[in-house]
């Protein structure tokens, strides 16, 4: 029987290294350590062994298409696919940051969704039957989806919305906000939770693809909100640990064999969310 694996994006400090770190405990199966900057992630692998625990490590920068399909194309050879995903990997501009609307809008979306969306176009169909693919998304995607104009609440929240669908919306919200016409358009005045937004989406797109084109598989898709964390990211005034905010990311890359449910939702504290 072929070693189990499980690949986390982004997950050389934070809630990345955090799932890594649960993963390597409970995890029956080799688990991956990814960073986009090799140093960085060594670094983290070495502080994980100096605790007994054995991660492997894998650069992947899920902004460089060329490190996206590298990692795939060792993930297949290596493993024949891959067991669990967890999309990890993202960026947040800080409250007091000058860097004007249209550039954060911009540069959180390229990261948060287009490259998330892209891990997930050439990682899916690595994923081996009875996989779990987990997006860590945000509470406030769902803040931002309440404030959007009702006939885009209606699309994201729709059932038949399509990927190209989805991308040509995400592509509208960026323009939008380059010109200044994102909040006539209807847009509400976040980027990164426009971004949490398109991926809480994406993975109910995902989720019912796989389930018409791969009924069989067992396969399950969800988005999840660790909660707000201290990290790098959020600050240090957050309430949750990142062991805290890698529960929820862990119980969904770890339902047992042979469940259906989650699947296509947004989960918060182990309790499937109103989208």
């Amino acid at each position: 029987m072929s070693t189990k694996v499980a690949v986390v994006t982004g997950s050389n400090k934070g809630i990345g290294l955090a799932i890594v770190r649960a993963l390597c405990k409970q995890y029956q199966g080799d688990v991956y350590l990814t960073a986009r900057d090799v140093t960085r992630g060594q670094e983290a692998e070495n502080s994980l062994a100096s605790d007994g625990l054995k991660p492997k490590f894998h650069q992947l920068d899920i902004n460089d298409l060329n490190s996206i399909t590298t990692a795939a194309a060792y993930f297949k050879e290596k493993y024949g696919g891959v067991d669990v995903l967890i999309n990890n990997a993202g960026i947040a501009f800080k409250g007091a940051d000058t860097t004007p609307f249209p550039v954060q809008a911009e540069v959180t979306l390229k990261t948060n969704f287009f490259a998330t969306r892209d891990m997930l176009t050439h990682f899916l169909p690595l994923i081996k039957a009875g996989g779990r693919v987990v997006n860590v998304s945000s509470f406030v995607g769902s803040r931002a989806l309440n404030k959007c104009k009702p006939a885009l609440q209606q699309r994201f929240r729709s059932e038949d919305i399509t990927e190209e669908e989805l991308v040509g919306l995400m592509e509208q919200f960026v323009e939008q906000a380059k010109s200044g016409e994102h909040e006539k358009g209807g847009w509400p005045d976040t980027a990164y939770g426009m971004s949490k937004t398109g991926l809480t989406t994406l993975s109910m797109i995902h989720a019912r693809r796989l389930s018409k084109e791969r009924p069989k598989d067992g396969i399950l898709v969800n988005a999840c909100c660790p909660g707000w964390v201290r990290t790098d990211m959020a600050g240090d005034k957050a309430p949750k640990s990142p062991e805290e905010g890698a529960i929820t990311p862990v119980y969904l890359a770890l339902l047992p064999a042979g469940a259906t449910d989650p699947h296509g939702k947004f989960v918060s504290d182990k309790e499937v969310q109103p989208w």
